[in-house]
């Protein structure tokens, strides 16, 4: 098994969508790229704390690889947007894939140079280093399947 942390804009839809991936053993919505070890949904959205909000995935990659999962990322949101996504505006919904290692940092890099040239250079997306992911408030995990019941 291997994790990923993906932010692209208001967490609640890309877990619920990669929640349905096959592959995709957990997920888990939180806040990463932070400078603190931990903070509130309040505190990120002042705004002030550098985290973005995140999905973690943790998948089985015999069945589904990182590359097939960055590949979906890309579809599912818009990485042409700097520091929101639709009507969600700030750093914390800013579009940011964060590695484990170096093999995952060269396939997201790899991925998003061949869309930058479809996209005239106007992705956006940040790759980096995970760093400061903590777990969000109880409440915002599988928000949009609990909303359903």
């Amino acid at each position: 098994m291997q994790k990923c942390y993906l932010a692209l804009g208001c967490f609640w839809k890309p877990e619920e969508i990669f929640r349905q991936t096959k592959g995709i053993l957990k997920t888990e919505v939180g806040y990463a790229g932070g400078d603190k070890n931990n903070v509130s949904y309040e505190e990120v959205c002042e705004g002030n704390t550098g985290h973005a909000e995140t999905v973690k995935l943790t998948f089985d990659e015999n069945i589904i690889s990182y590359e097939q999962i960055i590949e979906t990322f890309f579809k599912i949101h818009d990485p042409t947007q700097k520091d929101m996504q639709y009507p969600d505006v700030g750093t914390q919904y800013r579009s940011e894939i964060f590695y484990e290692d170096e093999n995952q940092k060269d396939i997201a890099e790899r991925i998003k140079n061949k869309l930058n040239k479809k996209f005239d250079g106007k992705i956006e997306t940040i790759i980096s280093k995970i760093k400061n992911y903590c777990k969000a408030e109880e409440y915002h995990q599988k928000y949009i399947m609990k909303k359903r019941i």
